[in-house]
């Protein structure tokens, strides 16, 4: 069972997410919050596998509460929620350790999917747009940090020649089963790739390899 936290100011957003998720038999909804100190709070004493976040709300944004839920509960999973898909907001809260964000006014069938990719492990930009908004996100907020630069070149030059030739696809939003095609691999063979990279660059997903990658200049 997926358990499930929604973090809102809007009640009747929070009531429409909370009918659709709850409707699923792997999903549970478990608390509601309407602003980031209060999920903060409440996820320490009940930690969710998903915290589903929406980006600007009172006492605390979305951005401070998803740095906090990510350091202090690195179990729960935060899947941020933006009006407009190249939010400044939204792409900072990838910074502080969100694993995707989706828009507001997806369908329902994309919410629940997104939910669970968030919490197999898998990131959920769209693939069409996920090279455009990570590359947005590092050249506009990233391009002055030397150090994360550095580190990133580092964490990198671990890889096998196959890891980086995997981790750039990934980075163009391909999918496992994708680059299994691409690469006349095994999906199986593909998985265990992606969890070296991931051993390897310390990341918690998929989105942070992808960022990762444009940092150290993969991709």
């Amino acid at each position: 069972m997926i358990r499930v936290a929604l973090v809102d100011d809007q009640p009747l957003l929070r009531s429409g997410v909370a009918m659709a998720l709850g409707s699923q038999p792997d999903i549970e909804v478990v608390w509601q919050a309407d602003d980031g100190r209060q999920a903060v709070e409440t996820n320490a004493r009940d930690a969710a596998d998903i915290v589903v976040m929406d980006v600007r709300m009172p006492v605390m944004d979305g951005i401070a509460a998803t740095e906090a839920i990510c350091r202090d509960q690195p179990q729960s999973r935060v899947l941020v929620l933006t009006t407009f898909d190249l939010d400044e907001h939204a792409l900072d809260a990838l910074r502080a350790g969100a694993s995707g964000f989706l828009l507001k006014d997806a369908p329902a069938e994309e919410l629940i999917a997104a939910v669970r990719h968030v919490a197999s492990g898998e990131a959920v930009l769209a693939p069409a747009t996920t090279a455009r908004l990570v590359q947005h996100f590092v050249e506009g907020s990233a391009r002055t940090a030397s150090d994360q630069a550095l580190q990133a070149v580092q964490a990198v030059g671990s890889l096998t020649g196959r890891e980086r030739e995997i981790t750039r696809l990934i980075a163009r939003g391909l999918t496992n089963p994708e680059i299994a095609d691409e690469l006349y691999l095994s999906e199986t063979t593909v998985k265990t790739h992606v969890r070296a990279i991931l051993r390897k660059l310390g990341a918690r997903d998929r989105v942070q390899i992808v960022i990762t990658a444009y940092e150290a200049g993969l991709v």
